[in-house]
């Protein structure tokens, strides 16, 4: 249960219920994650077009070490929340039902090729030790695994955007919807 007040789509109105109906037309349905922030709809604007620009435009990373990467930051902070939808969005991709639930538990198990090992031991590591990162640079193991500058930013921006993601649902309540995060349009 969120544990701050959170504007239904039966009592949206305006802006909000715009955002509420565009959101329902694109996704097939709308997640509790963004009715957490409908005492701020414009944030959710905001949120969506950071989500979209990180997990959806060109890049290095595949769409499917984007999901990976998000499980192993939600697993680290364990967000059920977000391992449930990210989780169902990375099946779309690997189709192994018992490798993603080995990845929840312990990456090192879930059978990743050495580049995806490297993008988790980094999205694990930055997510549980932020600290050591400002004085010492842990890019290295990317950038032998064939990533640029850009796929290094890129890989930071889905581990950042997450324990964001993570913090807010964790702090707010996020429930997961009945569905768990099957059903949504990724």
């Amino acid at each position: 249960m969120a544990r701050i007040r959170i504007i239904g789509e039966d009592e949206a109105e305006g802006l909000l219920k715009e955002i509420y109906d565009q959101l329902t037309a694109r996704r097939g349905q709308l997640a509790e994650v963004h009715k957490l922030q409908s005492l701020r709809p414009k944030s959710i604007l905001r949120h969506m077009e950071l989500y979209m620009e990180i997990m959806f435009t060109r890049s290095e990373l595949s769409r499917a070490e984007r999901e990976m990467m998000a499980v192993v930051v939600s697993a680290a902070n364990a967000c059920h929340y977000c391992m449930e939808h990210h989780g169902a969005a990375l099946h779309f991709y690997w189709k192994d039902a018992a490798r993603l639930e080995e990845l929840k538990k312990d990456f090192s198990r879930a059978g990743l090729n050495e580049r995806e090992t490297a993008l988790a031991r980094y999205a694990r590591h930055l997510t549980l030790h932020p600290q050591e990162h400002a004085g010492k640079d842990f890019t290295g193991a990317l950038r032998a695994h064939g990533l640029s500058d850009k796929g290094i930013l890129d890989a930071t921006l889905v581990i950042s955007y997450f324990n964001f993601v993570n913090r807010m649902v964790a702090a707010l309540g996020a429930e997961l919807e009945a569905h768990g995060g099957e059903g949504f349009q990724y």
